[in-house]
């Protein structure tokens, strides 16, 4: 008996439409580009429900004839490739033939079409994929094509949908990127009755931009453009200081073709190298043109993946036109400077050999304030650009002589053998305990003219909660210093103990996190945080915002692209408000929704933000009881399985001096 069958016409449509069709904004852009290689120059897109319920597109294309309106409906039917040949050089969006007949087979169609100069179009019908009407009708040129009730036939796909919100986003990005693509195309996206967005259609990639994201993000921009004999890449990247959160704003073109593909992404990423800090990554809009030989579209079922013939040169490509970008604008920068401040040496404005020695030569001359600004000045602008300082990154930057006695390194020097616990942990950058986690995360600054030895009020209740940590614990720890700024030294249980304060204490808020009753504390912002992470990541926040609150934020839409951050966690420093959301925002994406093991993810990464970081002088007080909680059994291991502690006992110390 045969165990092989071949699959009847109706199933092998629904596989192929579990290729093509995942949801909504698939149907959205397959639909999207058969109206663009269609010639069409204005096109609508209207959806309702996320696209479950109802999509729309009408274009002013060249229309379907009637005698191949039922054809196209067909598998591998299509206009665009006749022969294997033309495998080898695909310069349409389409060609397989088979998303019309994916669509159909799972959803209710009707395409009304009418050829340019023909007297009556035709309507066709069809539910499941099988033809219920086929008539002429009176419409306009062009084509409109109806998708009702997307999965209705198959249920258990319904399973796999986000919420309407989520779908609706998905759609409105793969309609973006459709519009990106083609800046020449018109194109209106209409969503429950409102316009989202309408791109001008006057082949400017700037205005299309501006009508997409607004003028926000246009000014942040650099136009770029550089070609070779075999690949031109133009459109435009972001300048250092308008980077994102994410990668949600990297747009790639290659032939008019949105995709996606590391290549291009770490061109575009190393080109930036030692302009953005950790957590920031570039916008860009780039449009590769190449030889439609030297790129293979057919490596992926919905044609978003390509494939280079020389990988290296398209990196080359994309890396040096972002380069030459980026060293426009500096050059721009250096020139208005130096008109603005006439005297400063070349060196100094191109940021070459800029150094403190060479900012004291050309500033002793000068005195008061009109010195120190201009020292600010050649600090800015030596790093390549003019740069935001915080107070306190300027007063680390700008000390002066007379202040520098006052600083810990100083204090560091002058600390007695005989007292290091008392000295070692005087700092401007010390830090108070916090009630609401095992430790806080918040800076006091201790000014130069102050008594180290001063105990304020707020010192007193720091020492009070950390006599009150002590009776609790049973647990009598003397902490002896703390190395390099991130080691505690400690004497416990006659033995030196090292600890990784970082480690520790993100293993103290994540146990806190997982907690069933943890209650976050929360500091409100008296200006929110606007985080533009794009509408799909917006909907994906906003879609866990219960999530959100349990780890101490509380965000509300502002736009379809945007969260406003009214609440952030007292642990979280305000400028890592975007990167961090950014981050749980990617974890949420990865699909399967907030299960265990990717609540334990989002808390391990929350809790390293929320850490104390090393390299920040911590005080006595903060140290001791950090160390009361380790050796407690709150602390072995950080959340990411690297060590927290290990002890050197007295007996080895002993064997080490040869004292026994």
């Amino acid at each position: 008996m045969p165990k092989i069958f071949q699959l009847d016409s109706h199933v092998a449509d629904l596989i192929a439409a579990g290729e093509v069709v995942e949801r909504p904004a698939s149907v959205v852009k397959e639909l999207l580009e058969n109206s663009i290689d269609a010639g069409a120059r204005i096109i609508t897109v209207e959806i309702s429900a996320g696209g479950m319920t109802y999509i729309r597109i009408t274009d002013d294309g060249c229309g379907i004839a009637p005698e191949d309106v039922k054809t196209a409906f067909l598998r591998h039917a299509t206009s665009k490739l006749k022969n294997a040949q033309g495998l080898e050089s695909i310069g349409t969006l389409g060609f397989r033939g088979e998303a019309l007949a994916a669509i159909a087979a799972v959803s209710r169609i009707e395409l009304l079409t009418r050829e340019a100069g023909a007297a009556d179009g035709v309507c066709l019908r069809l539910e499941a994929g099988e033809v219920v009407d086929f008539s002429p009708v009176g419409c306009p040129e062009g084509t409109t094509i109806i998708v009702r009730d997307l999965f209705f036939n198959t249920p258990a796909r319904l399973k796999f949908m986000k919420s309407d919100r989520a779908e609706s986003s998905a759609v409105a990005s793969a309609v973006l990127r459709g519009a990106l693509a083609h800046p020449d195309v018109s194109v209106r996206f209409i969503k429950d009755g409102k316009v989202d967005y309408h791109t001008p259609g006057d082949s400017r990639v700037d205005s299309c931009i501006y009508s997409l994201f607004g003028r926000e993000f246009s000014a942040g921009l650099l136009s770029t453009e550089s070609s070779d004999e075999s690949v031109s890449v133009t459109g435009f990247v972001s300048s250092p200081n308008a980077a994102r959160g994410n990668r949600s704003y990297q747009f790639f073109f290659v032939n008019g073709r949105p995709i996606r593909s590391i290549t291009l992404q770490m061109a575009l990423e190393k080109a930036f190298d030692n302009l953005l800090p950790s957590g920031r990554f570039p916008a860009c809009a780039l449009y590769i043109e190449t030889k439609l030989g030297d790129v293979d579209v057919n490596v992926h079922p919905a044609k978003t993946e390509v494939k280079f013939a020389s990988d290296k040169q398209i990196f080359d490509g994309v890396y040096y036109a972002v380069l030459s970008a980026l060293e426009r604008s500096r050059q721009s920068v250096g020139s208005e400077t130096e008109h603005l401040i006439p005297n400063l040496p070349k060196t100094l404005l191109s940021g070459e050999g800029a150094n403190s020695e060479a900012v004291k030569e050309e500033s002793s001359g000068k005195s008061g304030a009109g010195a120190r600004n201009t020292h600010a000045v050649i600090r800015g602008v030596s790093g390549g650009g003019f740069k935001s300082m915080t107070a306190e990154d300027y007063r680390n930057a700008f000390v002066s002589e007379t202040e520098k006695p006052y600083r810990s390194s100083e204090i560091n020097k002058s600390t007695k053998p005989g007292h290091p616990a008392e000295q070692l942990t005087v700092s401007e950058t010390s830090s108070p305990v916090s009630d609401s986690l095992p430790l806080g995360n918040n800076s006091k600054q201790i000014s130069g003219d102050q008594n180290p030895g001063h105990t304020s009020a707020s010192e007193q209740e720091h020492g009070e909660y950390a006599q009150q940590e002590s009776f609790d614990t049973g647990i009598s720890v003397r902490v002896l210093g703390e190395a390099f700024r991130s080691y505690i030294i400690a004497e416990y249980d006659r033995s030196v103990w090292f600890i990784d304060k970082h480690a520790a204490h993100e293993r103290l808020h994540f146990n806190a996190l997982k907690s069933s009753n943890f209650e976050p504390m929360s500091q409100s912002l008296i200006t929110p945080v606007i985080c533009r992470h794009g509408a799909y990541d917006v909907s994906v926040l906003l879609d866990n915002s219960a999530l959100l609150d349990k780890l101490g934020f509380s965000v509300e839409s502002f736009g379809e692209d945007a969260v406003a951050v009214r609440q952030i966690p007292s642990e979280i420093d305000i400028g890592d408000t975007e990167s961090v959301l950014s981050e749980i925002c990617e974890l949420l994406k990865l699909g399967g929704g907030a299960d265990a093991a990717k609540l334990d993810e989002i808390f391990r990464m929350v809790a390293c933000k929320a850490a104390i970081k090393a390299g920040r002088l911590s005080g006595a007080q903060e140290l001791e009881l950090l160390a009361k909680k380790v050796f407690s059994g709150e602390a072995s291991h950080c959340p990411h399985g690297r060590p927290v502690f290990f002890e050197i006992s007295k007996s080895e110390l002993d064997k080490r001096f040869k004292r026994i």
